[in-house]
């Protein structure tokens, strides 16, 4: 017999699962330097898998939380980061924490992207070290709590073809259609 979390997610559930092995994934592939490294494998083929390697974490990231939903990664964020509640995301953000979110959110994926070009943009910064790295996924993970929790419905509302835009109107004597839009999924649970 399975437990049910608050959230309504079984702990049991493939979902859940098969986002933990993808998180652990998106971590895990970083042994592959030290260990092609250790194999002597030349400096431009390590150059090469490192950005293979810091592109594919990020996909895997984006990857778990489109597989768990926002009631399993809220699941897995109670099991690995219980001890700091008071971090856990608000469900209404205001706009500067929004727009620092989404600076957290976009540069760890624009630096992913621009990553093969360093070199040319940037030749000091051709450190390539694993610290940087660290540091850009801690980043980008941390981009969720500070999004809050509808940021999760419109990460969400992106993988749902069904998905529409509703404007709930932040203003009650203001032209709704002139306020900000809101994602609403109309996928049946």
């Amino acid at each position: 017999m399975q437990a049910h979390c608050e959230t309504g997610t079984a702990a049991g559930d493939w979902r859940f699962k098969l986002g933990m092995v993808i998180f652990v994934l998106a971590f895990a592939i970083w042994l592959l330097m030290p260990l092609m490294a250790a194999l002597g494998v030349s400096g431009s083929t390590l150059a090469a898998l490192s950005g293979i390697l810091f592109i594919s974490n990020k996909v895997l990231l984006l990857a778990v939380v489109a597989v768990m939903g926002k009631p399993g990664f809220q699941q897995l964020k109670r099991h690995a980061f219980g001890y700091v509640t008071a971090l856990a995301p608000a469900p209404n953000v205001g706009p500067l924490r929004h727009s620092l979110g989404l600076v957290m959110f976009g540069l760890p994926l624009l630096t992913t992207f621009l990553e093969p070009y360093d070199d040319y943009i940037w030749p000091a910064l051709l450190t390539h070290s694993w610290q940087l790295e660290l540091l850009s996924d801690v980043i980008f993970i941390a981009s969720f709590f500070v999004l809050g929790g509808n940021f999760w419905d419109k990460i969400r509302a992106l993988f749902v073809r069904t998905a529409r835009v509703v404007d709930l109107g932040g203003d009650p004597g203001a032209d709704t259609a002139a306020t900000s839009p809101v994602l609403i999924s109309a996928m049946r649970r």
